[in-house]
């Protein structure tokens, strides 16, 4: 007995000192490592807020169609749905739902309705009615797959200002990045802003990595980034022209950089095969043929040029897939065209060349835009100064900043998020330079406490109404005045209504809220767009439920009358104008206003 006591004991002594070495050299990792410790706690708090946030936050709008557009491109292989945005992301964000096996009925092509076909809408409207009871578990999880994006994007912006300005000024990067309110209102959803920002970045990490040792293997790598950006948001399409400048560039001073135009053609050679290579996967290597009803898009559409654009299509299928082609053909026409937008009170479908600027400027936390420009001009001076590891922050940031500015759609500050990281970054080598002032060492840990805490209060401020966040400069309207669409409104605070509106004995409420259409039946509420239609009869309900898009009047769209009459733009726009000077009976995430109509 006494022995068995004795190797018991000793057992004891030899598990103790087993874990107490494991905690030791725990600690002496954490010690080692205390950037990338920090880096991962701050990682973690983000996951803790966005996962707190999507408890609380219904699908908005466009979530309502990438979810099941998704789960149809993994499962049927088929790309016409939704076309206008590339298939990766939303096939990442809808692995989850092989396990949980939605109920879906086969989609029918049909007639071309806007620039989506019958089929896409007839299988939306059949997807979330059949899977009402997997509702919860659907959105919960495809967007947990974009929070893994997220703190990926959170990861790389740390090793890519650690390579650049050293470990302190990545953690104060990281500490940006997690507290600011657009990241978080948009790193939570399915779509593709946040995914392009993290495509963005990592091409200009693995340029740089490439450029620093041009090898065959590098090259590689470089070639099936610049493909996973390709088949992430088609907007990246930008990459293209920097691979090319930069070819042509290498070809011209070949001599002078000692290296061989057969080498160059070698790794051009390399990285073009890459992109197409990885562009084709994500498509599954499939190029159909354009579908009759998109065909029928396109003689609406590009009626002139019809034949030139079918030809393209077709010769085109031959190296990318059909769609693949075709989604940039829609984004063109979307650009093209404009879409409806409002900025400080005007209205056009054009845009604005400086509308992201101002976008940026009042939906940013007042913090970071001061840092972020203050960053801006400092590496501007560091680079008339030579200090040429600026360029990898200031050349992609003006890239896509001329990108924004001129395009036509002016729907989000969403929109600009790539142009993000490189301004985190910025800033936080900014903040830790300030640190290294020695001669008033104590006031610059105070400054920067003192912008770090502020982000933290404006981050708690606006938990978890992140999505229509504005800063104190617009402070003199209603949010509603300065900007419209997705940057005031997307529909995520559907619940919030349905939940008030159940608690008050309604189960019907008129209205015009973004995705209302899609989500308020799913919570038991049944929508009545308010606006009328020929032949139909929108019943009178107690209450009324205006988004605040619509309050701004942009997004709204009147149908025609029975003779096929339009109203003016300003009658559009000012349909709704009765409810910009009532006070509503409650407000919901700073998205949804509700007025009481009848007793």
């Amino acid at each position: 007995m006494k022995q068995k006591q004795e190797a018991g004991a000793a057992l004891g002594e030899a598990i103790a000192r087993a874990f107490a070495g494991l905690f030791a050299n725990a600690r002496r990792l954490a010690a080692e490592r205390r950037a990338e410790t920090v880096c991962a706690a701050l990682l973690v708090l983000m996951a803790a807020n966005l996962f707190a946030s999507i408890s609380r936050k219904s699908i908005t709008n466009d979530e309502i169609v990438h979810i099941p557009a998704g789960y149809y491109h993994l499962v049927a292989g088929k790309f016409q749905l939704n076309n206008e945005h590339p298939p990766l992301v939303k096939m990442w964000a809808a692995l989850p739902l092989l396990f949980i096996q939605p109920n879906e009925a086969a989609p029918a092509p049909g007639e071309v309705i806007g620039n989506y076909s019958e089929e896409t809408w007839k299988y939306l409207d059949q997807f979330w009615p059949n899977n009402k009871e997997h509702f919860a578990a659907i959105s919960f999880w495809t967007r947990t797959m974009m929070i893994l994006i997220t703190l990926g994007l959170g990861v790389l912006i740390f090793v890519y200002a650690r390579d650049l300005f050293g470990p302190r000024a990545a953690v104060l990067a990281v500490a940006l990045y997690t507290l600011e309110p657009t990241v978080l209102g948009h790193g939570r959803l399915v779509h593709t802003d946040l995914p392009s920002a993290f495509a963005f970045l990592l091409f200009f990490f693995v340029l740089r990595y490439y450029l620093k040792a041009r090898t065959l293997r590098r090259a590689l790598v470089l070639g099936l980034v610049s493909g996973l950006a390709l088949v992430i948001k088609f907007s990246m399409f930008v990459l293209l022209p920097v691979l090319a400048g930069l070819a042509l560039a290498a070809f011209v001073f070949a001599p002078r950089l000692q290296e061989s135009r057969k080498r160059i053609a070698i790794h051009l050679a390399l990285v073009v095969c890459s992109i197409l290579f990885v562009v084709n996967a994500a498509y599954y290597f499939r190029s159909p043929p354009v579908e009759p009803a998109d065909v029928r898009w396109v003689q609406t559409m590009s009626a002139p040029t019809f034949d030139r654009w079918m030809t393209f299509f077709h010769l085109g299928s031959k190296v990318v897939p059909t769609y693949f082609l075709f989604g940039q053909y829609n984004v063109m026409l979307h650009n093209r065209d404009g879409h409806p937008t409002s900025l400080l009170g005007q209205y056009t479908t054009k845009g604005w060349w400086y509308y992201f600027p101002v976008a940026f400027a009042i939906k940013t936390s007042l913090p970071f835009l001061i840092l972020a420009l203050a960053a801006l001009a400092w590496a501007l001076w560091s680079l008339w100064k030579r200090d040429w590891r600026f360029i990898w922050l200031v050349i992609p940031f003006a890239i896509y900043a001329a990108l924004s500015m001129s395009s036509h759609i002016n729907i989000g500050v969403r929109h600009f998020l790539p142009a993000y990281p490189f301004l985190f970054i910025a800033a936080g080598t900014l903040l830790d330079r300030l640190l290294r002032v020695r001669y008033a060492h104590h006031l610059m840990v105070a400054l920067v406490v003192l912008m770090m805490g502020w982000m933290s209060v404006e981050m708690l401020r606006a938990y978890p109404d992140y999505i229509p966040y504005m800063n104190q400069l617009a402070s003199a309207h209603p949010h509603w005045w300065y900007l419209s669409d997705s940057n005031v409104e997307w529909g995520d605070d559907a619940r919030a209504l349905a939940d008030y509106l159940h608690a008050h004995g309604e189960t019907e409420v008129r209205g015009a809220l973004s995705g209302g259409w899609g989500t308020l039946e799913l919570y038991g509420i049944h929508y009545h767009e308010i606006f009328p239609k020929p032949g139909r009869v929108t019943p009178e309900t107690r209450y009324v439920a205006i988004g605040a898009s619509f309050l701004n009047g942009s997004t709204i769209a009147v149908p025609a009358d029975e003779q096929g009459k339009l109203v003016s733009d300003e009658q559009r726009i000012n349909y709704l104008s009765e409810y910009r000077t009532r006070t509503p009976e409650a407000t919901f995430g700073n998205s949804i206003y509700l007025y009481r109509v009848k007793d």
